[in-house]
């Protein structure tokens, strides 16, 4: 008995896999029923494998728990939606829209958070970016501007209420086209074009008023005749525009020497606010045919042919064009005589590239409704 309790002895101090006989480990259980480790059970030191798999580690605790929480959130909002869709179908689509609009803005913001850090870390400029960078940064800015108003009307305690009222009965003016239906992007795109529409006769108008004021008489005569050949409904052709690329670099029609009411005419041909003092309306207007020349310049080095149907289109409506009822070819087409004009004019004659929204614009085939 002494020699069995030294062997035991030995096997607890060196780990030794010894199994006591089944008399020993039957009479030292019922001696010691209250140890904290029975004689005759396994050790942990004894099994170094099995432990592993008997208990998780806190870590593998927690990602088990987030996996129950996200699995189970999936399927409460599953069946959400589904009531919903279910019970209040008009409700339910207004819903799917703002929620899916959410998401594309935050992935929007994201995006343009990444592109600012990139500019930031290698110091690199607004017009050194490639087209899609620009574009958005561009789109995103705009976008950001419209919501702000929304932000601003909601401070008021309990006016959030009436924010989501007026999103409701004016989502033109006050959502961005991530919150719009299908059918209200189409809707609203024709609504904006013929509000710039109304300002394409003053536009012309004007142009025809100045052409007295042009010194040399060769620039009259092209002046008289590119009037002449808008008025009748001819599309110009690209040498008829850049052949007065000198009338808008200098007096009569150079940037700076634009009256009152031709810049809020213009301005509205922008979609821009007119509402604006001489000054203020003479900076929106150079800021943002500037940075339509630097994206101009971007996009002929991408290629045309490298930008998506919607993208195109996108790229067609900014530039003055209608192009929701335009195929896309045409506008593949009339968007390459833009370029055209575009990459040819210098930093002085960005006046004729503002006025090129109306002149290249306003008799191309289907553009008009």
């Amino acid at each position: 008995m002494a020699l069995s309790r030294l062997c035991w002895a030995r096997a607890a101090l060196w780990g030794a896999a010894v199994t006591p006989g089944p008399y020993v480990t039957r009479k030292l259980q019922l001696a010691r029923p209250r140890a904290g480790l029975a004689w005759g059970a396994p050790r942990l030191f004894d099994l170094p494998c099995r432990s592993s798999n008997l208990h998780l580690s806190p870590k593998a605790d927690v990602k088990s728990l987030i996996s129950y929480v996200v699995t189970k959130t999936k399927v409460i909002n599953g069946k959400y939606h589904r009531f919903l869709g279910r019970h209040f179908p008009r409700f339910y689509v207004l819903y799917t829209i703002f929620m899916k609009g959410l998401q594309m803005f935050w992935a929007d913001a994201k995006k343009a958070r990444r592109i600012k850090t990139y500019m930031w870390k290698h110091n690199v400029k607004f017009h050194q970016l490639s087209y899609r960078e620009m574009e958005h940064l561009r789109q995103f800015r705009r976008d950001v501007t419209k919501c702000l108003f929304l932000g601003i009307i909601s401070i008021p305690p309990f006016a959030n209420y009436l924010v989501f009222l007026l999103m409701y009965l004016f989502p033109r003016q006050l959502l961005i086209q991530h919150f719009w239906t299908p059918k209200q992007q189409i809707d609203f795109l024709d609504i904006y074009h013929a509000l710039r529409k109304q300002s394409h006769p003053e536009i012309l108008g004007y142009l025809e008023r100045v052409i007295p004021l042009v010194s040399d008489a060769g620039l009259r005569w092209h002046m008289t005749e590119l009037c002449t050949k808008i008025q009748h409904g001819t599309h110009p052709a690209i040498h008829d525009i850049l052949a007065l690329r000198e009338c808008f670099s200098n007096h009569p029609l150079g940037m700076n020497q634009l009256h009152a009411l031709q810049m809020k005419a213009l301005s509205r041909a922008m979609l821009l606010t007119p509402y604006l003092p001489s000054f203020l309306l003479r900076h929106r207007l150079k800021t943002h045919t500037t940075v339509i020349h630097q994206l101009d310049k971007a996009l002929a080095k991408l290629g045309i042919g490298h930008l998506t149907p919607q993208e195109v289109k996108s790229a067609c409506y900014l530039r003055g064009l209608n192009s929701t009822h335009i195929a896309e070819e045409r506008c593949r087409t009339w968007l390459g005589e833009w370029l055209q004009i575009s990459c040819s004019l210098k930093e002085a004659e960005l006046s004729l590239l503002l006025h090129n929204v109306v002149l290249l614009s306003i008799n191309y085939t289907g553009s008009r409704r």
